[in-house]
């Protein structure tokens, strides 16, 4: 039997919007901007395979992410959709838009370029699989083990949001983290599809981001040949998250 991923819908109009979020993060991270999104359009935050309340699984693969896309627009009876990506979920949509572009109408990627990149999450890594939930008492005592890796707070708290109860008082990680960990330099590192997708593209990208440089433009326009590339005042590699108000500009005046 197909899975189909976990998504929280929200909105009546007739055109959708479905919304993917990154590496450890989950539909949650929407929740705000869907509310806002839900005023124009039928709006899907979803849940990456091992993330949030989709389903567990051992591949994590993009060729299997892209297939999960076209289970859910399929399980929804949903013909054609503008669909947007943000990190790990833009990598998703790319790999998607290359195999399925019949599928989108328009497509938006939130700082994220179709390459690979060397991996730089290590020390998060370390942070989450030195959690022992045996151990763990309250939510406040996965928040000590992570600080002694990850001195930002913003993102400890972004992570934390994963933490949930389980029964007789134990906690969990929403997210498969054995899965994520043996995945990652693929996920990370690995080559996507070599696609070219032509339909309108836009690419949003944090001014204090690296996620994507001026040198990318001309790979981006070579995968993307109708594409814009904008910049987000004020913000690193959570754009939706650190300058919401300028990312639902750039958005709603790009799908019109």
């Amino acid at each position: 039997m197909t899975q189909i991923l976990h998504s929280k819908i929200v909105g009546d109009k007739p055109q959708h919007l479905l919304i993917l979020h990154g590496l450890f993060g989950q539909s949650d991270n929407f929740a705000t901007l869907a509310k806002q999104f839900a005023e124009h359009y039928n709006v899907h935050a979803i849940d990456l395979r091992n993330h949030g309340r989709s389903f567990h699984s051992d591949d994590m693969s993009f060729e299997a992410m892209s297939e999960d896309i076209l289970n859910y627009l399929n399980h929804h009876q949903i013909e054609t959709c503008y669909l947007l990506g943000h990190s790990l979920g833009g990598r998703s949509v790319i790999e998607f838009s290359y195999k399925h572009p019949e599928k989108i109408e328009k497509l938006i990627v939130a700082d994220m370029a179709p390459k690979a990149y060397p991996p730089h999450h290590q020390g998060i890594i370390k942070a989450l699989n030195s959690v022992d939930f045996d151990k763990v008492e309250k939510r406040s005592d996965v928040e000590e083990v992570l600080k002694q890796y990850i001195p930002e707070m913003g993102t400890r708290q972004f992570l934390l949001k994963n933490v949930y109860h389980v029964e007789d008082g134990k906690y969990a990680f929403r997210f498969n983290l054995k899965t994520l960990t043996d995945a990652y330099n693929d996920m990370v590192g690995g080559n996507l599809t070599n696609g070219v997708f032509d339909k309108p593209t836009l690419f949003l990208r944090g001014e204090k981001s690296d996620y994507i440089q001026d040198a990318d433009f001309e790979l981006i326009k070579s995968h993307f040949p109708n594409s814009e590339i904008k910049t987000i005042p004020n913000s690193g590699h959570w754009v939706h998250a650190e300058n919401p108000k300028a990312f639902f500009d750039f958005v709603v005046e790009f799908l019109g």
